[in-house]
């Protein structure tokens, strides 16, 4: 589904909805936001979120309320009861920015629409079906055109780094393509597993060490590329300098 496709989409069943009962003046449709992230991490999926409605007609405040929901990672239990919540207030829509955000809203409605943007593989994840539908920015399937790009860029590398998110529920399947690709090109593969700030450290503290990894590539994950993209270049840039780890 293509970005203003989405948006289209989105503005539709949010128009297509009940009005909210309560408004001050004409009412309008509520759209709830559910992220997995704190609100600074998520600073500029709020600021495109905002743009693209524009785009197709809905500003918030004029023709549409939004109620912006996210919590700090690792989190999931607090992810039910904000969905629960968004439920209560008989959202039009719920908006949901990850995995572990849309598993939540899917968990506690089977009839509010639930439109996702997912960083893997919506299908291996079980997301799409019934009211739940969405799109996936980032596949798996390009983690090995990344691997084949960065031993271009690092050809000295023996050993590659594959960083998963271990609490993806699709993180698995991400391995077999990029084992295959790093088989066919000699490079020996080794997964590193992160769920926190703290794993990404050790991660790159003992890849750049006993293990001799000489570049990282990072698999599809919002919790990488968005939540701690800032920590993870500043690691590689760190490693890099020092000659522990050359590129990711």
């Amino acid at each position: 589904m293509r970005r203003r496709q989405f948006l289209a989409f989105l503005g539709v069943t949010a128009a297509a909805w009940p009005p909210i009962a309560g408004a001050q003046q004409a009412a309008v449709p509520l759209v709830g936001f559910l992220g997995d992230g704190s609100p600074e991490t998520i600073a500029l999926r709020v600021a495109a979120f905002r743009h693209g409605l524009n785009e197709v007609g809905y500003v918030e405040g004029q023709n549409l309320a939004i109620d912006w929901r996210s919590v700090e990672h690792q989190q999931p239990n607090r992810l039910r009861a904000l969905a629960a919540d968004l439920i209560a207030r008989r959202v039009a829509v719920i908006v949901t920015t990850t995995d572990p955000a849309t598993l939540a809203a899917k968990a506690a409605t089977s009839t509010i629409p639930i439109v996702f943007l997912s960083a893997g593989d919506p299908l291996k994840s079980g997301l799409p079906g019934g009211n739940v539908t969405g799109l996936s920015w980032f596949g798996a399937d390009l983690a090995p055109a990344r691997l084949g790009l960065l031993h271009q860029l690092v050809p000295q590398a023996a050993v590659i780094g594959l960083l998963v998110d271990h609490n993806l529920t699709d993180a698995a399947s991400q391995v077999p393509e990029v084992e295959a690709a790093a088989s066919t090109t000699g490079l020996k593969l080794l997964v590193l597993h992160a769920g926190s700030a703290s794993d990404i450290d050790g991660v790159f503290h003992d890849a750049g060490g006993s293990q001799q990894v000489g570049a990282l590539v990072v698999g599809a994950s919002a919790f990488f590329f968005i939540s701690q993209r800032e920590q993870l270049i500043e690691l590689a840039a760190r490693h890099a300098y020092s000659g522990d780890l050359c590129g990711f």
